[in-house]
């Protein structure tokens, strides 16, 4: 059993440089604001701290150091529990400019590091779900935990996407031995036993990211000395984890036959990595998606006018007691903490997601026969939008004579991309002229140019018309 006790700034550490080993990302705090990393801190020998490590405050910004207690003992440590808390406690109200600052503490459950992983796992298989879903399919068929990046917001990050994809379709433009994860022997364990034997498919993706869950799920797999990491080691570890559908989960990815690999998208639906119920998640990707329709600060003043002891939701049974969700079971700091993870892709809504092809530019879906008898045309082609507008919401405002107005322009493309464009106009401004301005510079598509004409025509009347008699503000929405 340990508690976790991050405090105070780190200061400097007599280093421009940190390796990418110590900068690994090991553990996240349960609210997500703290991120262990791999470097130790030397403490002196403090009484009572097993390990001292450096961390990032995501918040600040600044290095804190991660402190972690051991109790060997799960029985005295219960008869102790609320004495332990209250130091704790005491020791947050410390507030002085010469002080250390301890920050937080809890105790860390594998309950909190099951759900770190669970998001890991799903932004992972999000991106591989991306690349095998392109036409054509792109495999990434280098993937290790050397090139997975956590960023210090929690968001996940794939790196080395472009690499074998390169390699397949310009070998001969390639100077000198290209390198590969696989060269090395510490990462052997990473690669399907058909890799480089068959036609890449998406299944040696997914073996390679059953290696890479189980080692974020264990911290590590035991290597044989300084060598590679054995078969034997593979599955000591997957039979170690103590959770059934983690162990089902991972074991499915590594199996030996290519073809009883589960898919990506499969895998976003297994059981263990529903951490979020559905319609929550759901509720949270239509918030972000149209939040340019909401004032900036929505949720906290609307969490603030609420009452409390308010029912938000209750469910009924004739032959029990029913439940009531109230007002006050909701933390307003951790919706907003939930719904900025969403805005940045940390729980991505693949549950509700259809099924397309993702275009993939030409170039690279070319073999190499093909490749030699394609000629690049000249001059280059100038860049143009080919994205569709699916929503528009304008906002006009006029100044205090009426000679001119403000107007904010807000577009919703059919990838749910969202753009915001604003600009002074007056009244002899063409909405014709405006429209294919917008094409010019690739804001719209030119499909969309004659429907954005009509639109602007029609919030424009209307705003010209209102601020005839006085100046003020019109909005005006449109699908």
């Amino acid at each position: 059993m340990t508690m976790s006790v991050p405090e105070g700034g780190s200061g400097s550490r007599g280093k421009e440089e940190e390796s990418e080993d110590e900068s690994e990302i090991l553990e996240e705090s349960p609210c997500g604001r703290w991120q262990k990393r791999k470097e130790q801190v030397s403490q002196g020998n403090v009484p009572g701290i097993e390990t001292a490590s450096l961390a990032m405050d995501t918040e600040e910004g600044v290095e804190v150091v991660w402190n972690e207690v051991q109790f060997s003992d799960k029985k005295v440590f219960k008869t102790l529990e609320d004495r332990i808390k209250e130091m704790f406690d005491n020791l947050m109200q410390v507030d002085h400019p010469n002080i250390v600052k301890f920050h937080k503490y809890w105790l860390d459950t594998k309950e909190s590091r099951a759900r770190a992983w669970k998001r890991w796992c799903t932004q992972i298989l999000s991106a591989l779900n991306y690349l095998h879903s392109c036409d054509p399919p792109i495999i990434h068929g280098n993937l290790t935990c050397d090139n997975i990046f956590i960023q210090h917001n929690g968001l996940i990050k794939i790196g080395s996407v472009w690499h074998r994809l390169f390699v397949s379709v310009f070998p001969d433009a390639v100077h000198g031995k290209v390198r590969h994860h696989r060269d090395d022997l510490r990462n052997i364990h990473f690669f399907a036993p058909e890799y480089g034997l068959a036609e890449d498919d998406y299944a040696i993706d997914i073996f390679s990211f059953g290696i890479c869950a189980l080692e974020m799920a264990v911290l590590e797999i035991q290597a044989n000395g300084d060598a590679m990491v054995s078969k034997e080691a593979i599955a000591h570890a997957g039979d170690s984890l103590e959770d059934p559908l983690m162990r089902e989960f991972t074991q499915s990815c590594v199996r030996l036959e290519a073809k009883k690999r589960p898919t990506a998208h499969d895998l976003l639906f297994h059981r263990v990595l529903f951490e979020v119920h559905s319609l929550k998640l759901l509720a949270a990707h239509c918030f972000i998606n149209n939040q340019y329709l909401f004032p900036e600060n929505c949720v906290e003043e609307k969490t603030k006018s609420f009452d409390p002891n308010g029912i938000m939701a209750e469910i009924k049974h004739a032959d029990r007691p029913g439940v009531q969700l109230k007002y006050s079971h909701v933390s307003p700091l951790e919706l907003d903490k939930f719904l900025e993870d969403v805005k940045n892709g940390i729980y991505p809504l693949m549950n509700f997601a259809s099924h397309r092809p993702h275009p993939v530019p030409r170039a690279l879906s070319l073999s190499q026969e093909h490749m030699e008898t394609v000629k690049t045309p000249t001059p280059e082609p100038q860049e143009m939008e080919t994205r569709k507008v699916v929503q528009m919401h304008c906002n006009l405002e006029s100044n205090e004579e009426g000679t001119r107005s403000h107007l904010s322009l807000f577009l919703k493309m059919d990838d749910k991309l969202h753009r915001q464009l604003s600009c002074d106009v007056l009244p002899t401004d063409s909405p014709k002229d405006l429209a294919n301005e917008l094409v010019h510079y690739a804001f719209i598509s030119e499909e969309d140019c004659e429907k954005l004409t009509g639109f602007l025509e029609e919030a424009l009347g209307k705003h010209w018309g209102r601020t005839s008699d006085s100046p003020g503000t019109t909005t005006v929405l449109a699908h």
